[in-house]
């Protein structure tokens, strides 16, 4: 795992992504990129996956409805999903990543794609959170 955890950790560095921890034993690195609206994005390194996890809003009193306008917005993006919780509140986006054959151009991608759902979604977000 070590050889994959310099992997990503470099690319991290070559993206100019800021990292706030990592713990190269649990094979988990926290990032940030304030510009991107990117804040303690999680990436989980269990060979043969690269989990990459951001959570971004919870739900108050979700509807039916609520949960299929999220499921038709995965449609839309390129990379990752919304996913929710093991409580069904918390709204998470989500790419898992094939670490063994990562490349530079697959990871900017991953934080390209949650970056424009941020830029473009952030209002419905805060509607579902009820703020």
């Amino acid at each position: 795992m070590n050889n994959y955890f310099d992997k990503v950790k470099n690319y991290l560095l070559e993206l100019d992504i800021n990292i706030l921890l990592e713990d190269e034993t649990d094979g988990v690195i926290v990032v940030e990129s304030e510009e991107d609206g990117i804040k303690n994005l999680v990436l989980g390194i269990a060979d043969p996956l690269l989990i990459v996890e951001q959570f971004l809003v919870e739900v108050n009193n979700p509807s039916a409805d609520d949960y299929k306008h999220l499921l038709q917005k995965n449609r839309d993006l390129v990379h990752g999903a919304f996913v929710l919780d093991d409580s069904g509140t918390k709204v998470i986006f989500r790419d898992t990543l094939q670490v063994e054959n990562l490349d530079l151009n697959e990871l900017e991608a991953s934080f390209n794609s949650l970056s424009l759902l941020l830029n473009e979604y952030s209002e419905e977000l805060i509607k579902l959170s009820g703020k």
